[in-house]
C-alpha cells in the first residue's frame, strides 16, 4: 500500500526546482540594464515668467501685480479678503506696518495663499501690490 508523504513531495520539489534553476544562464546584465532604461527623462530648468518676458524682464508695477493676482479676491471681498479702497477694513491692518503686511502676503494668511498665490512674484513685487493697496486705502 503507498501512503503519502508530504515531507517527500515538499523534498521533491524542492530537489527540482534546484535542478531547473542551476540549469539555467546567467542574467545578461548589460541586456537588463538596456531593457529597464526610462521611456522618457523629464527635466527641470529654470525660465522666466512669459510674463517677464513681455515686460522685457522687469518687474510687474504693483498696480499690475493686484490687477492680475490679488484682485481676484480684493476687488470682490471674496474669503473675507478686504476690498481695494476700503478704508475701515484696511485701517487696522495699515496700523501693524507694511512689512507685517508683506510677511502676510509672503507666507500667506487666513484664505490667502503665500505669495498671494503666485510663486513666481519677486519679493519686490509683492511689496509693490502691498504699497499700491494701502495707498488706495488712505
Amino acid at each position: 500500500m503507498n501512503s503519502f508523504r508530504p515531507a517527500t513531495l515538499l523534498l521533491a520539489l524542492i530537489a527540482a526546482a534546484t535542478l531547473v534553476a542551476c540549469g539555467k544562464a546567467k542574467v545578461d546584465e548589460e541586456k537588463t540594464a538596456e531593457l529597464i532604461q526610462p521611456v522618457a527623462r523629464v527635466e527641470l530648468a529654470a525660465t522666466a515668467p512669459a510674463e517677464a518676458a513681455a515686460t522685457g524682464g522687469a518687474p510687474k508695477s504693483g498696480e499690475q501685480v493686484v490687477a492680475q493676482v490679488c484682485g481676484a479676491c480684493h476687488s470682490t471681498g471674496a474669503a473675507g479678503a478686504p476690498k481695494i479702497g476700503d478704508k475701515a477694513a484696511w485701517a487696522p491692518r495699515i496700523a501693524q506696518g507694511l512689512s507685517t503686511l508683506v510677511a502676510s502676503v509672503t507666507n500667506g494668511k487666513n484664505a490667502m495663499p503665500a505669495r498671494g498665490g503666485n510663486p513666481a512674484l519677486s519679493d519686490e513685487e509683492l511689496k509693490a501690490a502691498v504699497d499700491y493697496l494701502v495707498k488706495q486705502a488712505k
